[in-house]
């Protein structure tokens, strides 16, 4: 038989009464359930109900209408238009409150996405439903699990906690918090979190990620570990399918593969070109032989595959090394060759023309091994790849090398040429040999540390032997021309040879002394 139940309705703007619009047979126990219509299926018959736009299917329901709500069981459906589908073993809903509880096979499925949990409490008057028991979340390609959600339906958006995972071919997602947008496939999120790609992981505890394209902005602690280079920045923008990352303030890139620490405050890698640049303080660390070589530049490149790495530096390029320091405009180092190149910055000859000798030999690269100062147009230094000990020194153009007379700080022991080839033993400058235009200018003493005289020689060539970075030894070829001059006929101006100038000041003897000035002076703002 059906049993047709007409009901008042109550006319008011906040609550209305939940109508049977069927049922196969209704029946009564007021000993167990007081107040209540017991509304059971008959055969196809199934019992149905409806409030507010939402009709409720099930095989039994415990209706009270005095209370205006109701407890269903057996496969329930809670049908509200286009727009929800909630399906569950069990059910219970308040049509006053207009809440929902659903538990047992929890399904909420909308147009662009599917809920599964044991337990789940929905309310429709905030347009918005909750679990904490384990949800799974199907949307797309992505399986999101975590142990408490609630999801928006206004804005359609999730917001997942403990435990969170999303699952795609292509990437994970592991997280405390994040807040997942069902329509857009965007992630925000709001803890510590890992992202782990094909070739890629990202950690943060704050940022944005579009699980469609792959590519997002991280915050707080934020790490990447992108194809063996591990990028550390205040913040971090990522795409995936241009193979670009990029981070800036108090960057970190570590090149795990190749040894090599790069920091500054803003920095760009490109994965598929091999390359990476960083700005604003940039300094590289290159570990070599349990030493340490710092560059430090305006703007840092690294070009080329693994273990055959291209550093290049760009402007006020300053080098310190246990055994070597240097200044540069720019500098070019050849990882796989062992070959650094320190150069000047390119000036018409029009404007070299109006230079004195020493603002000529100011603009040239510089080198410090031990207490010898030496510039030129060009340096080069190459190391041992086996060893990774300094091999060889190679100068050309404008050679002026320089060291402090021992005993008297007022002098300067000088050699002027056009070419330098030197070499290296155990790290330490063995030998030089200075060709074409040679002049050396020098302090003699006897073995007991007294005065001799000044030595100044011109020759075709002069090879130079050194003891603990000291000269020990002088060789002149091929005609040499030059006398010793007394002290007392030494004349004040024929001290230093033409473009002679002392830059000690300029050395750098510590990482601190890497930084000019205005480097300090650079405001880092925290980024919000």
């Amino acid at each position: 038989m059906i049993l047709l139940i007409t009901t008042n309705t109550v006319n008011s703007q906040d609550k209305r009464t939940i109508e049977i619009i069927q049922a196969g047979k209704s029946v009564r126990n007021s000993v167990e359930y007081p107040g209540a219509n017991i509304l059971q299926r008959d055969n196809d018959i199934r019992v149905i109900l409806f409030h507010d736009g939402a009709k409720i299917e099930s095989d039994l329901s415990y209706y009270y209408f005095n209370e205006n709500s109701f407890k269903a069981n057996g496969q329930v459906n809670f049908n509200q238009g286009d727009s929800l589908v909630l399906t569950s073993d069990y059910l219970e809903y308040d049509g006053t409150s207009k809440k929902a509880f659903a538990y047992g096979n929890v399904k909420l499925t909308r147009p662009d996405m599917k809920l599964e949990t044991d337990t789940l409490y929905l309310d429709r008057t905030k347009n918005i439903a909750f679990y904490n028991s384990k949800g799974r979340v199907i949307d797309n390609d992505n399986i999101l699990v975590s142990n408490s959600g609630t999801y928006y339906m206004g804005p359609k958006k999730y917001i997942f906690k403990s435990n969170v995972v999303i699952d795609n071919p292509e990437y994970n997602v592991n997280s405390e918090e994040l807040e997942y947008f069902t329509e857009t496939n965007h992630t925000y999120f709001n803890d510590k979190t890992l992202i782990t790609g094909i070739d890629y992981s990202i950690l943060c505890k704050d940022g944005f990620y579009d699980t469609v394209n792959q590519k997002g902005y991280f915050r707080d602690e934020a790490v990447i570990n992108y194809d063996g280079k591990i990028i550390n920045g205040d913040s971090i923008f990522f795409e995936n399918e241009r193979s670009y990352a990029a981070a800036s303030h108090n960057i970190k890139i570590n090149d795990t593969i190749n040894k090599s620490i790069i920091t500054g405050h803003y920095g760009e890698i490109f994965k598929d070109k091999d390359s990476a640049i960083i700005t604003k303080n940039a300094l590289a660390v290159n570990i070599i032989k349990n030493d340490s070589l710092y560059i430090h530049a305006d703007t840092i490149t690294i070009t080329g595959p693994d273990e055959k790495k291209i550093l290049k530096g760009y402007y006020d390029v300053r080098i310190l090394k246990s055994d070597v320091r240097g200044l540069s405009d720019s500098i070019h180092f050849n990882q796989e060759t062992g070959l650094i190149k320190l150069l000047k910055k390119p000036k018409s000859s029009k404007f070299i023309k109006r230079l004195t000798d020493e603002e000529r030999n100011k603009l040239n690269p510089v080198i410090w091994f031990g207490k010898n100062q030496i510039t030129g147009d060009k340096i080069l230094l190459k190391s041992n790849t086996v060893t990774e000990e300094l091999d060889s020194l190679i100068i050309r153009g404008s050679v002026f090398m320089s060291q402090k007379d021992s005993l008297n700080g007022d002098r300067f022991n000088q050699i002027k040429g056009e070419k330098l080839d030197g070499y290296f033993n155990q790290g330490s400058l063995d030998n030089v040999y200075i060709v074409k235009n040679s002049t050396l200018l020098y302090y003699m003493y006897s073995d007991d540390s007294e005065f001799i005289g000044m030595n100044k020689t011109l020759a075709s060539s002069i090879l130079i032997k050194f003891l603990n970075n000291e000269i020990s030894e002088v060789s002149f070829y091929k005609t040499p021309d030059g006398n010793v001059i007394s002290e007392n006929k030494i004349i004040l101006n024929e001290m230093k040879l033409p473009g002679f100038i002392w830059r000690e000041e300029e050395k750098p003897n510590n990482v601190k002394d890497l930084f000019s000035e205005s480097d300090k002076k650079l405001e880092i703002v925290e980024i919000e």
